[in-house]
């Protein structure tokens, strides 16, 4: 477990975002960075012309011998499943290294000590590496305000089950039962025997909100139930699995504040960003990288809290629990790597 800090963590800034500034900053930040590496980024959905384009990390990713990591989508989309995952992400132009999607093999649960979570499900590929960078797109998100370095740590490295327990308080959505087909392969992918047809149900005592059903059914029956979890607890729920995985590896933060659109880059349609671009960030603390992001968007923008402006959702939450349960400060000193 990383000391919790007693004084202001430092966040490194650079205004260019270009491959060298990526490869200059991580410099500043590098020295826990051992072993096998894994790289987390995030391949943007399809018709996503603003996520990060994959030859900004390139030169660093070489660098490092890193492998490319993600996880499974908890919606469907070719995001959801391995191969076509993959797929999406060469075409996108992540071709230059290996590329590891963590659930395909399998689940691992990790045992905490949480408010809402006694343990947290990951993708189970996470034991192969020493060692995580954590490269994130720093935007807008429709749930938790923003979509920086703790939510592509929670959700970016949680299975579909623990992406199912974060999002979700209630057993998946049924949407129009009466059109089932009964192929029956949500029945076989039950792990719980939960699911029954004739008429088609699931029963909540014994659902154990692992999400298989949402991926199997041809018909896309099967619905997250999205609105059944308060925003302060979907915020407190992030920052708890954020926590139980940068307790479990060492980590080091990078934060591209560019493209900084209202919704995250799971959204399959074009966005437009809403303020101007800022440059990149680096840390040790995931708390305080996050922070200072928000609070040069905001300078940036003109606003106390813009990403509540956009997406009607303050973020501010994550800053309060985070720094409750320790897994980083709020309190941090920017250092400007352009100065000479």
């Amino acid at each position: 477990m990383p000391p919790f800090p007693k004084k202001k963590a430092l966040v490194y800034f650079s205004r260019k975002i270009t491959p060298d500034s990526v490869v200059k900053i991580f410099e500043k930040v590098k020295s826990g960075v051992k072993g096998k590496i894994g790289f987390k980024v995030h391949f943007g959905e399809t018709n996503n012309i603003t996520a990060l384009k994959p030859s900004l990390p390139e030169k660093l990713v070489k660098k490092l011998n890193a492998t490319l990591i993600e996880t499974n989508v908890l919606y469907v989309s070719k995001r959801r499943y391995t191969k076509s995952h993959i797929k999406l992400a060469k075409d996108k132009g992540w071709t230059y290294a290996p590329i590891h999607i963590l659930d395909s093999d399998g689940q691992l649960e990790l045992p905490v000590n949480f408010k809402h979570f006694s343990k947290i499900r990951v993708g189970k590929g996470i034991k192969k590496y020493d060692s995580l960078v954590i490269f994130s797109h720093f935007k807008g998100h429709t749930s938790a305000g923003f979509g920086g370095a703790i939510k592509n740590v929670s959700m970016g490295l949680a299975s579909i089950g623990g992406k199912m327990k974060m999002h979700a308080s209630d057993v998946p959505r049924i949407n129009n039962p009466d059109k089932c087909i009964k192929c029956k392969k949500y029945v076989k992918a039950c792990p719980a025997d939960a699911i029954t047809i004739g008429p088609l149900k699931i029963d909540k005592k014994k659902c154990i909100g692992c999400g298989s059903c949402i991926g199997v059914c041809p018909l896309e029956l099967f619905k997250v139930p999205w609105s059944s979890t308060k925003k302060n607890i979907f915020h407190e729920r992030l920052v708890e699995y954020a926590k139980g995985m940068v307790d479990y590896k060492p980590m080091v933060f990078i934060n591209v504040l560019k493209n900084i659109t209202p919704a995250c880059d799971c959204k399959r349609t074009p966005q437009k960003p809403f303020t101007a671009d800022i440059g990149i960030l680096a840390s040790t603390d995931i708390l305080a990288i996050d922070k200072a992001s928000f609070d040069l968007v905001n300078k940036k923008h003109g606003c106390k809290d813009c990403f509540k402006k956009f997406t009607g959702v303050s973020p501010k939450v994550q800053f309060i629990y985070g720094e409750k349960i320790k897994i980083g400060t709020t309190k941090y000193k920017l250092v400007d790597i352009d100065q000479k």
